[in-house]
């Protein structure tokens, strides 16, 4: 809950898409974290968005470890990625929204795979129900200095300087933060009840002024579901982690409501079909 006398952060511009009536199923999941170093994790990504039997998967940020620009799509790991996504939205509706790793996803690499863009928030209607899609990081308002920098590498003029620069330099900086956000949770024991969670001031705002019953976000990494006031209700993403961990859950929205679920799988995802 914000602090008496703090400012909710404004309602951004709100993108609504409705889900075409004749779907099924619509699958949600974030903060994959997708790196060359968990090969497991990028394996079971790939099955899932190859094998499921939903109409669409809208990843809701943090897809990668690390984006710092569309010419990264160039690199081998990267290549694969774009492999993977292209050919499951030949299949089905593979939509994507920018956390706090992957916001320089840009038009470039959307484009390259064919996916569906979706701005943070956005409002999805399907089957009657009204759902709130957020990565979740803007609504953290206690972690004030990642709020400060967001609201600075957000800016058209911090994001011109950054992309100007040559993409190994950007990729130096990248690794330099990372080292950084490790050893403040190495300090912490790596305990993810002391990372700041969404305002739930900030949420129920936010669910009011667009009419939308639930909240779907990832980000804080504590995957569950929670009443924030009389019928407003929020569903929290699961992070994956398959290589040095044993997580990954898709939320799975059908018109009787959400459900957690296992990642499809197929015969092929196996760590020797990772990069």
């Amino acid at each position: 809950m914000a602090p008496q006398g703090r400012a909710l952060p404004a309602l951004p511009p709100l993108y609504q898409w409705s889900a075409p009536a004749s779907w099924r199923r619509i699958d949600f999941i974030s903060d994959l974290h997708l790196s060359p170093a968990l090969p497991r994790t990028f394996a079971a990504w790939a099955a899932h968005l190859l094998h499921t039997p939903a109409d669409a998967v809208l990843m809701l940020g943090d897809l990668f470890e690390v984006w710092v620009g569309d010419d990264q799509r160039s690199r081998s790991f990267e290549r694969q990625c774009v492999e993977v996504m292209t050919e499951a939205a030949s299949r089905r509706s593979i939509g994507f929204m920018p956390g706090n790793r992957d916001f320089l996803l840009g038009q470039a690499m959307r484009s390259a795979c064919g996916l569906l863009a979706l701005p943070d928030p956005t409002a999805l209607d399907a089957w009657g129900q009204r759902l709130l899609l957020s990565h979740g990081d803007v609504l953290c308002l206690d972690d004030e200095p990642y709020q400060r920098f967001r609201a600075e590498a957000r800016s058209a003029a911090w994001q011109r300087g950054f992309l100007a620069q040559p993409l190994d330099e950007r990729l130096r900086q990248a690794g330099v933060a990372r080292a950084a956000s490790q050893a403040r949770k190495q300090a912490n024991g790596f305990d993810t009840d002391l990372w700041a969670d969404v305002d739930t001031a900030a949420a129920v705002a936010w669910m009011h002024a667009t009419g939308c019953a639930h909240l779907v976000h990832g980000h804080t990494h504590r995957p569950g579901d929670q009443t924030l006031a009389p019928g407003l209700q929020r569903h929290v993403l699961s992070d994956w982690d398959l290589d040095q961990g044993q997580r990954a859950e898709v939320l799975r929205l059908t018109r009787d409501g959400l459900t957690r679920v296992a990642p499809s799988a197929s015969l092929s995802a196996s760590p020797s079909a990772a990069p």
